[in-house]
C-alpha cells in the first residue's frame, strides 16, 4: 500500500512539474493565438444571459407562431416518406428516454429525439425559412430545444427564450459568410451550418450554460458543422431532411450535453490558428455575429409559409391567388401561364420530381383547384393526371435577371394569357408570411390545424395549439406530450 501511495504521489509530482515546464515553454505568440476575441467575448456573454433576458412582447408572439408552425410540420411530416423512414429507424434503433417522439408512442434520449423530430419537421416544404441566411431554422432548432427542454423539465418561457436565441445565432453565422454567394459557390449547405449552430445554442440555453461553457459549446459545434450542396440531387427529400434538420439538431444537442456534462474545449474557435472561419469562409465578416444582438431578432425576419410548398413557389402561388381574387379564370380559357423568378430560385423548382417543389405542377394544380392544400401538394399520383398534365403544358418558367438582382427577396411575376388575348398579371414583392407581409395568428392556426388534425385528431390538435399559443404560461414542456402522440 505504501508503494502504491508513493507511485501515485510521484506521478502527481511529475504531472505538476510537466505542467510547469509546459507553461514556461509556451511562446508568447502561442498564448496570444489562444486569446479570446472581443467578438467571442460579447457573443458568449449574450448567449449565457439570453435565458433570463426579457423578450419584447411582439417577438414572443412571433416566436410562438414559429414554434406552432414547426410542431405542425413535425406532425404532418410523419405521413411522408422521410417521416415514415425515420419513425421506422426510431422503432428499431432508438433507446427509450425522457424525450417525446412526435406522432408516435415512442420516447428517446434527447439526441435521438432531436434527430427524429427534426427529420419529421423537414419531411417536406412546410417548415419556415430565413432568406437572409439561406436556412430553414425552425425544423432543427425547435426539435433540439424541445428535446432538451423535456430532458431537463424547463417551463414554456425558458423554451421560448431558447428557441428565439437559436434563431438569432444560427442564421447570423451564415449571414456573416455572405449567405447567398456562399451557398452558390462553396458547394456547402448554408442550411446545415446555420441550423447546427442555432440548435446548439438553443440547447445550451435550455441547460443554462455560462459564458465560458458557451464558448466551448461553439467549439464542439464548429467541429460538427457539416453538409454539402449535393442534397439538391436527392429526389426523395430524404437526404435533404437529414442535411437541413436531423443532423444539425442531433449535433447541436450533443454539443450542449457534452459541455453540460464536463467537456472543455477551445475558448475561441472563431479566431486564432486553424479557426472555423479560416476553414469555412475566410472572407466572412465576424462582426455580423454580434450585429444588432438584442435589437434585431432573426425569428422576426423568418418566413412562415402560407402554402406547403418550396419557398420559391410561394410568391407565384400568391400572385395567382391575387389574380383569382379579382378575376374568374377557367382552366379551359387559359392559353398560357408565364412565371418569372430569380435564377437561383428557378433552378430549385424547375420541373422537379416531387410535387411540392415542382413549380410547373403546383401552378397547374393552383389553376385547377384555385388553392393548394397540404394534401394536394403531396399527391404524387396527381403528377401523372391527364387534366393536370394538360394544364402543366401551358406553364413556362423564365429565369429573370431583373428578379435575380433583388435576391434574397423572393419576387415573382405571373402572367396568365387567356384565349381571347387578355393578359392578367401580378407581381409579388412581399410574399405572404414574410416580415413585410406577415400572417396573423388566425392564419397560422388555420394552417397548423390543417396539418395536425388528420394525424392526431381534433381534440389533440386543439389542445396542442392552445398550449403552444400560450406557451409562456406552461409550467413544464413535458406537458405537451399527451397532445403530440397518437395511440
Amino acid at each position: 500500500m505504501a508503494h502504491s501511495n508513493f507511485s501515485i504521489g510521484r506521478r502527481r509530482l511529475l504531472a505538476q512539474a510537466g505542467g510547469a515546464i509546459t507553461a514556461v515553454a509556451i511562446p508568447k505568440g502561442a498564448r496570444a493565438a489562444n486569446a479570446t476575441s472581443p467578438v467571442m467575448l460579447r457573443l458568449s456573454a449574450y448567449l449565457a444571459e439570453a435565458g433570463n433576458r426579457p423578450l419584447p412582447a411582439d417577438v414572443v408572439e412571433i416566436a410562438k407562431q414559429h414554434i406552432l408552425d414547426t410542431f405542425a410540420a413535425m406532425v404532418s411530416g410523419s405521413l411522408l416518406p422521410p417521416g415514415s423512414a425515420v419513425l421506422g429507424y426510431a422503432r428499431a434503433d432508438v433507446t427509450a428516454g425522457m424525450a417525446t417522439i412526435v406522432a408516435s408512442t415512442l420516447t428517446a434520449t434527447p439526441v435521438e429525439a432531436a434527430f427524429v423530430n427534426a427529420m419529421l419537421a423537414q419531411s417536406d416544404e412546410t417548415d419556415d425559412s430565413n432568406e437572409f441566411s439561406q436556412s430553414h431554422p425552425g425544423c432543427a432548432i425547435v426539435p433540439a430545444a424541445f428535446a432538451m427542454g423535456e430532458q431537463f423539465g424547463v417551463d414554456g418561457n425558458r423554451f421560448l427564450h431558447a428557441v428565439t436565441l437559436g434563431y438569432d445565432i444560427g442564421p447570423r453565422v451564415t449571414i456573416s459568410f455572405g449567405a447567398l454567394g456562399f451557398r452558390n459557390n462553396s458547394h456547402k449547405s448554408t442550411h446545415a451550418i446555420a441550423e447546427v449552430f442555432g440548435s446548439a445554442v438553443a440547447a445550451g440555453c435550455i441547460v443554462g450554460l455560462g459564458a465560458q461553457q458557451m464558448r466551448w459549446l461553439l467549439d464542439y459545434t464548429a467541429q460538427q458543422s457539416a453538409g454539402i450542396g449535393a442534397w439538391t440531387r436527392d429526389t426523395q427529400h430524404m437526404e435533404k431532411a437529414f442535411v437541413f434538420a436531423g443532423m444539425p439538431a442531433k449535433n447541436g444537442v450533443m454539443s450542449a450535453l457534452l459541455v453540460h456534462d464536463g467537456f472543455t474545449g477551445i475558448d475561441d474557435i472563431f479566431s486564432g490558428p486553424d479557426n472555423y472561419f479560416l476553414a469555412y469562409a475566410p472572407g466572412a465578416n465576424l462582426d455580423e455575429l454580434i450585429k444588432d444582438l438584442g435589437d434585431r431578432y432573426e425569428i422576426a425576419r423568418t418566413n412562415i409559409k402560407k402554402w406547403s410548398v418550396g419557398s420559391p413557389i410561394q410568391a407565384p402561388l400568391d400572385a395567382m391567388d391575387n389574380i383569382f381574387r379579382n378575376h374568374r379564370v377557367e382552366p379551359d380559357n387559359v392559353r398560357s401561364i408565364v412565371v418569372r423568378l430569380a435564377h437561383t430560385e428557378a433552378r430549385i423548382v424547375d420541373n422537379r420530381e416531387i410535387p411540392d417543389i415542382c413549380l410547373q405542377h403546383m401552378v397547374a394544380v393552383m389553376l385547377l383547384d384555385r388553392t393548394v392544400s397540404f394534401q394536394t401538394a403531396h399527391d404524387k399520383a396527381r403528377m401523372s393526371d391527364p387534366d393536370v398534365l394538360r394544364v402543366r403544358a401551358k406553364v413556362k418558367l423564365i429565369p429573370s435577371d431583373e428578379l435575380e438582382a433583388l435576391e434574397p427577396a423572393r419576387h415573382a411575376i405571373v402572367e396568365i394569357t387567356l384565349n381571347d388575348g387578355t393578359v392578367l398579371t401580378d407581381h409579388v414583392a412581399h410574399v405572404r408570411g414574410t416580415a413585410d407581409n406577415p400572417m396573423d395568428n388566425r392564419e397560422v392556426v388555420r394552417k397548423a390545424t390543417d396539418l395536425i388534425e388528420p394525424v392526431l385528431g381534433k381534440a389533440n390538435s386543439a389542445g396542442l395549439i392552445e398550449r403552444l399559443m400560450t406557451l409562456e404560461r406552461l409550467n413544464d414542456v413535458r406537458g405537451l406530450r399527451p397532445f403530440l402522440q397518437k395511440a
